[in-house]
């Protein structure tokens, strides 16, 4: 009976066993680990843009202006003097074709210029009236001299009528070498002898189609008379030209000069901007004076003398 009891009991021990392991004081649990940190995508800081550095400033190629102008300006030395300034202001290289008024005005009609300085009045108005130019202005003047050799076979030495000069050449039949290029000079010619009723002609009438220094220095090889404009004539004289002035002063022997910009529809090739910027620059008053002191140091005078608008308006007198 007590080995029943003791049977019974064993069973009961293993049982509370069993329940106080399933409703006793609960297993310790493992804490959790720390929660992971998601890791932050870091902030782009923005690194500091670097400053470009100044430009290295390269100057821009240089720009091309045409020039047809007469041999006057070229010969007498005057655009040496003055061009200097106007490319150094403007970055420009001045491309100067030196040839008659006539050719100079042919260059401008037909687009092969951008800029004229030449010196007949009538083919000037004529350029513009036709629609070839879109601008023109008073530049400056000087006039006109008869030369020839210090023996005066003609006699005209000391007149101051060019008609009466060219009356007497003609009728001794003295040399004259004329330019007979069409230029400002040759017009000029032309006008005195139309004006003496005179058609010259003749072994004594020598056309020679050059410029003028080359017609001075033609004259002055054969003894011959011909009409110069003053500023080349006394450039020339330097070189030792032998010629002396023999009539001068005559109204008739006048000669403006006037400066003329190219209509820009001749092709876009034109530049109308730097024309514009020429003819501005050479009416200034700083390149008036230039001109005006041109060949005072030489020669005791002015070659040319201004007589652009805005030197006018600076002098109204006329004195200076």
């Amino acid at each position: 009976m007590w080995k029943k009891a003791l049977a019974l009991l064993s069973v009961l021990v293993v049982l509370g066993g069993v329940l106080a392991g399933c409703g006793g004081t609960p297993p310790v649990t493992q804490a959790p680990p720390e929660p992971t940190a998601v890791p932050v995508e870091p902030t782009q800081v923005p690194q500091p843009t670097a400053v470009p550095a100044e430009p290295t400033a390269v100057p821009a190629e240089p720009g091309t202006l045409i020039l047809a102008t007469t041999t006057s300006t070229q010969d007498s030395g005057l655009l040496d003097v003055i061009l200097p300034d106007f490319q150094q202001q403007y970055n420009v290289q001045v491309d100067v074709v030196a040839v008659g008024t006539g050719q100079a005005i042919k260059l401008g009609e037909d687009g092969n210029a951008d800029v004229l300085l030449v010196h007949t009045r009538a083919q000037e108005d004529a350029f513009m009236e036709a629609g070839h130019g879109v601008r023109r202005e008073d530049v400056m003047y000087n006039d006109f001299i008869i030369v020839g050799p210090a023996s005066d076979p003609a006699g005209i030495k000391g007149g101051t009528s060019a008609v009466e000069a060219f009356q007497k050449i003609a009728q001794t039949q003295s040399p004259f070498i004329s330019r007979g290029d069409d230029s400002g000079t040759h017009s000029k010619e032309k006008s005195i002898w139309k004006a003496a009723e005179i058609e010259p002609a003749g072994d004594w009438y020598i056309s020679a189609g050059q410029g003028m220094g080359a017609v001075l220095t033609m004259a002055d090889e054969q003894q011959a008379y011909t009409l110069s404009d003053r500023a080349t004539y006394l450039a020339r004289t330097l070189e030792g030209l032998q010629l002396e002035i023999l009539a001068e002063g005559d109204p008739l022997l006048f000669n403006p000069y006037g400066v003329l910009a190219v209509n820009p529809d001749k092709g876009p090739h034109i530049k109308a901007d730097l024309a514009n910027a020429f003819i501005e620059w050479i009416i200034s008053v700083p390149t008036q004076e230039k001109i005006g002191q041109f060949g005072v140091d030489k020669f005791g005078q002015s070659l040319f003398v201004p007589n652009a608008a805005p030197w006018r308006a600076a002098h109204p007198s006329g004195a200076d």
